[in-house]
């Protein structure tokens, strides 16, 4: 398949976990994905393995309470089928995170897309093997320390196109995030309401990424 499946549907609590990079280890597969650079790309979430819980399962594919953004990031390998998830440099292509005009959230778009989020493979990338990586951060509980719960995993792909472009501004992940960031640390819920008072919001880590001009 191409996919790093996660062991179990349970979160990563703290940003210093080495399973923070692609999830609690499961799964891993010899095959390795081919897409072209410019192409949209989905990952499909579920409640637990393989979809719903169970018939009319409510929390399916997330419980609607778990509101937050949904991050895409890749790092560029040698081999995507054996590397090494840790060690690598990752950089963001895309985040879906919060629009205070409409109170909704990544994981609200995701819902309504029925468990797809989306993301496009920049145009301008070189081509080669890159581990992709979907984060969903559920802000529910992050009004605590290590209330926030980090739901992630990664899939192998080949890019193939014409793009020359490696990006230099890359992140560590564990590493690229503080337990008390704002956009991990914090209180979403005003009166009752899980839409952050509609303030601003940004997702922790860094900008996506942009193909130079």
């Amino acid at each position: 398949m191409g996919l790093r499946a996660p062991r179990e549907p349970n979160p990563v609590y703290s940003v210093a976990d080495v399973q923070l990079a692609c999830g609690i280890r499961g799964t891993q597969s010899d095959k390795v994905i081919s897409v072209k650079a410019g192409d949209k790309i989905g990952a499909w979430w579920g409640h637990v393995m393989g979809g719903a819980q169970r018939p009319g399962d409510p929390d399916h594919p997330i419980a609607a309470s778990h509101k937050g953004p949904i991050s895409t990031y890749m790092a560029r390998v040698d081999n995507a089928a054996t590397a090494s998830a840790t060690g690598l440099k990752w950089f963001k292509i895309h985040e879906d995170a919060f629009n205070p005009s409409t109170g909704k959230w990544g994981v609200d778009n995701m819902i309504a897309n029925k468990g797809w989020a989306y993301a496009t493979i920049p145009a301008c990338l070189a081509p080669g093997q890159y581990l992709l990586r979907q984060e969903l951060l559920a802000l529910h509980s992050a009004y605590s320390s290590m209330g926030a719960q980090f739901y992630q995993s990664c899939a192998q792909l080949a890019v193939s196109g014409s793009g020359t472009y490696v990006p230099a501004q890359t992140v560590s992940i564990p590493g690229a995030y503080q337990q008390n960031d704002p956009g991990i640390l914090i209180q979403i819920w005003v009166n009752s309401i899980p839409d952050n008072g509609r303030k601003p919001y940004q997702a922790p880590g860094p900008r996506p990424m942009t193909c130079p001009s």
